[in-house]
């Protein structure tokens, strides 16, 4: 089978076009938002190449993965073709719907021509999607493998813009945390962060941008990996700490709580706890260790590679007649 997506969301694209189709990303010469392209942090296999918006006019594809309003238009506008229409289309939602409750409706409500995957079970239950089949594939991962040294009694955490999303990824959390324990930020667009929030220079790092493997190399080295998320469905960041084998702590919110089992964190409302919990594996390398391994051998076998392709492979088969 031939998919065109767009390259949205680096972590999940890299275990979607680990699948067993061919697959067509779109690519413009700056590669902004309209046409990433192919990933230059994340590894890729060969079954995915790069058109341009003028190539794809003549591109033969099987199916359409939508993941923002912006991709559907442009799919028209590129290939002539409509999402749902003219090709089939599946609408893959990897976000929790933000606003009051009563009025959390999907965009591709009350159509009979998408399917709405889900990322997560919460997300299912949030979103208003009337009348649109719904289905729910939880998040695959491209296992990094047992990274976990747990050297340097330091916490991890991963926060993609993390002054621009703020209360939604936890940021204002930081500095209770850097109390407990000295922090590394990872992720894109964190330099100056720790300024912004308060946080002393020697009790939180910055990194950014830093490729996938390299930064699975030092999370590794790291005790415990914080997950400050308030409000997101469920990040993969969390899911690629515990394939790592990291003790992970984090608020009981959105699917999180589906995720991580008791004997592989700590998560909690009370942020006084997750903040102890910091400081407690910090100090207690053997108990960090063990919880490590029970989330790895979870998350492994819930979120596995092969699990995620197959669930994928069975929706496609169905929208793909």
């Amino acid at each position: 089978m031939r998919i065109l997506l767009w390259h949205v969301h680096g972590s999940w694209t890299t275990a979607f076009v680990h699948g067993n189709h061919n697959y067509v990303v779109p690519v413009v010469a700056d590669r902004g938002a309209d046409g990433v392209g192919i990933a230059r942090t994340f590894f890729w296999p060969d079954t995915v190449q790069e058109r341009t918006p003028d190539e794809l006019r003549d591109e033969p594809f099987d199916v359409v993965i939508l993941q923002r309003e912006r991709d559907a238009d442009l799919c028209e506008q590129w290939t002539g073709r409509r999402p749902g229409r003219d090709v089939p289309a599946i609408w893959v939602e990897h976000n929790a719907p933000q606003g009051r409750v009563n009025e959390l409706r999907h965009p591709m409500a009350d159509r009979d021509d998408v399917v709405v995957a889900h990322v997560t079970h919460f997300n299912d239950l949030f979103w208003d999607c009337g009348t649109t089949r719904t289905t729910v594939i939880e998040h695959g991962i491209v296992d990094p493998g047992y990274r976990y040294t747990g050297e340097l009694a330091r916490a991890a955490v991963i926060i993609n813009e993390p002054l621009r999303r703020a209360r939604v990824t936890g940021t204002d959390l930081l500095p209770r945390f850097a109390e407990a324990a000295p922090l590394d930020l990872y992720g894109m667009q964190v330099t100056g962060a720790g300024r912004a929030l308060g946080i002393p220079r020697h009790r939180m790092t910055e990194y950014d941008d830093l490729p996938q493997a390299e930064m699975h190399a030092e999370l590794g080295r790291r005790r415990v990996y914080v997950h400050p998320m308030r409000w997101t469905s469920l990040g993969l960041s969390l899911l690629e700490a515990m394939h790592l084998g990291m003790p992970v702590v984090a608020p009981a919110t959105t699917e999180a709580i589906r995720a991580v089992p008791p004997e592989a964190g700590v998560l909690s409302t009370d942020v006084e706890e997750l903040v102890n919990a910091v400081r407690a594996l910090v100090s207690d390398e053997g108990r960090a260790r063990a919880m490590g391994e029970a989330g790895r051998a979870y998350a492994r076998e819930r979120y596995g590679l092969e699990r995620f392709t197959d669930d994928w492979d069975k929706l496609l088969g169905e929208v793909v007649r």
